[in-house]
């Protein structure tokens, strides 16, 4: 089992840099190109040049564009929304519901947790992904039996997923969610001895880790504290015993590449980037779940 990663609040100097006019005491690098206010990731509105303010974008931007061509976009071309954090809410909501439920009758765990056969050979297996229970990639990623796994698990989606969410946009930050926690759940299944069962949100909250790195790369923040906090959760992936590492590995692999993609796509190709970087990323998981269904069969 694995414990999930903190957040890296406050990147910045707070002696040097201003707050966003639009949520004091969040303090940022980067203006508005046309009224060169301080604008924080949520507020920050892709132009062709830099970055506008909501206010200036709803106000119109006298360059020609269509309406449709000014709406309030995120970083990564999203639409905002009125509360940023609605999908990390729900996720995490429900992540506490399939506990609730597991405390609550612990054979259920059973059905949920991922494990590649069972039982082991010379037994014919009878369960397990191998076996035709693909559902259990997902299902372990909402699934936790102690208290201290998921308050970590929860307290890492809480401090990372709301910035992501709100800079990315809810269609993009699911897809990065469920993308990295399948990606974690592959390389378990791909490595892990197939007897052996796990779960958790882990491989998904260090796919936000690895995406919170690079938009912060991508802002030009500083990079240390989220450095710092990456080598010490990678230290405990290591050091400490039950972590399943793969999970880890596997979610901050897919989690880094999902977000370069749509970070960094070109304004003019941007959905076919992005979205072409998430087909691309499941493709991979999906042919690393197959290699080993046909190892184990």
């Amino acid at each position: 089992m694995d414990q999930a990663p903190g957040s890296p609040e406050g990147p910045q100097d707070a002696q040097s840099l201003p707050s966003c006019y639009r949520h004091p005491g969040r303090e940022t690098a980067i203006s508005c190109t046309r009224c060169e206010r301080p604008i924080c990731p949520e507020c920050m509105i892709s132009a062709s040049v830099g970055f506008q303010c909501p206010e200036c974008v709803k106000g119109g931007s006298g360059t020609g564009h269509a309406p449709a061509a000014t709406q309030p976009r995120t970083l990564a071309g999203g639409t905002l929304t009125q509360d940023p954090r609605l999908l990390t809410k729900i996720i995490l909501v429900l992540n506490v519901l399939v506990f609730v439920a597991v405390r609550a009758r612990e054979d259920l765990v059973g059905d949920l947790f991922l494990i590649g056969r069972w039982p082991p050979e010379p037994f014919p297996a009878t369960e397990g992904v191998a076996d035709g229970q693909a559902y259990r990639l997902v299902t372990a990623m909402f699934t936790h039996q102690e208290i201290w796994h998921i308050a970590f698990n929860m307290l890492g989606l809480w401090w990372l997923g709301g910035p992501l969410e709100a800079a990315l946009g809810r269609a993009r930050f699911l897809a990065l969610y469920l993308l990295s926690g399948l990606g974690g759940s592959a390389l378990t299944y791909l490595v892990s001895d197939p007897s052996d069962a796990s779960l958790g949100a882990s491989g998904a909250i260090f796919g936000l880790l690895g995406a919170t790195a690079v938009l912060m790369r991508r802002l030009n923040y500083d990079m240390r504290p989220v450095i710092a906090l990456l080598a010490l959760n990678l230290l405990f992936t290591f050091t400490w015993s039950g972590i399943a590492w793969q999970a880890h590995v596997g979610g901050l692999v897919a989690g880094v590449a999902i977000a370069y993609g749509m970070v960094h796509a070109p304004r003019e190709r941007r959905a076919l980037v992005q979205w072409g970087t998430c087909a691309l990323v499941f493709l991979v998981i999906a042919a690393t779940v197959i290699v080993r269904t046909v190892q184990l069969t």
